[in-house]
């Protein structure tokens, strides 16, 4: 597996890449002369096991100082008031029947699903733009320690984090933009569709099926822009770019890299929804007796999801080194391209 210092791997991006102030070490190993090249999805899981054991001491400390709080609140959903989302549920239930879509159980658990993922996400932002967001910069950090073979200073972290918190914020505020932005066009041509469907004549069986077909394409549209907003954060870290900007060069860093970022959100969606849904059966639903099984289960479920969502947040630091090799990987074989060609044109 490759290993070699930040460094290095700056200087070959150029003066655009900055540092974290951290400076390559030197080694004596072999290993430090290979260069980082990019990575399929299963080489990023095993890099991000490789470096979780590397520097494990301090991602379980961020995973149980900033990501097990705001997990312990968010699975549970103990900020959420369960009659806005009922409310909420019926308006969107009302929505789909006038737009001709019949209310299937999968039409209602949807709408019972988004509301509650709706109301969670505002009543937690205070959460999501303060702790969260912490603990991805704290991941970044101590990714890029392990690359250059420094030990995590909390010290320095904070002082890295009073200079570069405001840039980030302004960051995290356009990706939450830009999910809103994806989220309220989806309910709206899904409405525009199926009405005009109902408009037409059609069953509100062919309207069913529409909306799962607008549902599909309008999901894989999605995971792009997550990757894309999971790969600006880190941009956002590592280099002087911010807001608008460092979505653009999210958006340009991982062309070519599309489908490993799809199959990394596609497993860690897996993964959450998987954790999710044991906390739902075992803890909010299932209970043995008394109701015991609860206080040591629902703790374990929290850890389990702390865990998938640090493994997520680092895999998105490698994604981002392995994208930014990519690209260099590609500018050097079109500059070998373009000497090849030109000798060729000497010569005749």
């Amino acid at each position: 597996m490759m290993e070699m210092g930040l460094s290095g791997m700056m200087n070959q991006g150029g003066s655009k890449f900055r540092k974290f102030e951290i400076e390559s070490s030197s080694s004596s190993s072999s290993s430090s002369d290979h260069q980082f090249h990019s990575m399929n999805a299963l080489e990023i899981l095993r890099e991000t096991v490789r470096i979780l054991r590397y520097n494990l001491g301090a991602f379980m400390l961020i995973a149980l100082l900033l990501i097990c709080p705001v997990s312990a609140i968010l699975l549970p959903n103990l900020l959420v008031d369960q009659s806005v989302v009922n409310s909420l549920t019926v308006r969107l239930l009302l929505v789909s029947k006038s737009s001709g879509l019949p209310l299937l159980p999968f039409v209602r658990n949807s709408c019972q699903k988004f509301s509650e993922t709706a109301v969670s996400s505002a009543m937690c932002f205070p959460l999501f733009i303060t702790l969260s967001l912490l603990s991805r910069a704290a991941v970044v950090y101590s990714v890029d320690c392990t690359y250059s073979r420094k030990k995590v200073v909390i010290t320095k972290f904070l002082v890295i984090m009073q200079r570069l918190w405001k840039r980030l914020v302004i960051t995290y505020l356009w990706i939450c933009t830009v999910i809103v932005v994806c989220l309220t066009s989806f309910c709206v041509f899904l409405v525009a569709v199926c009405s005009s469907f109902y408009v037409l004549g059609f069953s509100p069986d062919f309207n069913a099926y529409g909306a799962i077909l607008v549902g599909l394409v309008f999901s894989v549209v999605f995971a792009n822009a997550i990757i894309i907003c999971n790969t600006t954060i880190v941009i956002s870290i590592l280099e002087d770019v911010s807001g608008p900007q460092a979505l653009v060069r999210a958006s340009d860093l991982i062309k070519g890299q599309t489908q490993v970022g799809l199959l990394i959100f596609l497993g860690s969606t897996i993964g959450l929804t998987f954790v999710e849904g044991l906390f739902e059966h075992r803890v909010k639903s299932l209970s043995y007796g008394d109701g015991s099984s609860r206080l040591w289960e629902g703790p374990l479920l929290v850890v389990m999801y702390s865990f998938v969502v640090l493994i997520d947040t680092m895999m998105s630091a490698v994604f981002y080194f392995s994208c930014r090799s990519y690209s260099m990987e590609a500018v050097e074989a079109l500059e070998a391209s373009g000497e090849i060609v030109s000798q060729d044109l000497s010569l005749l």
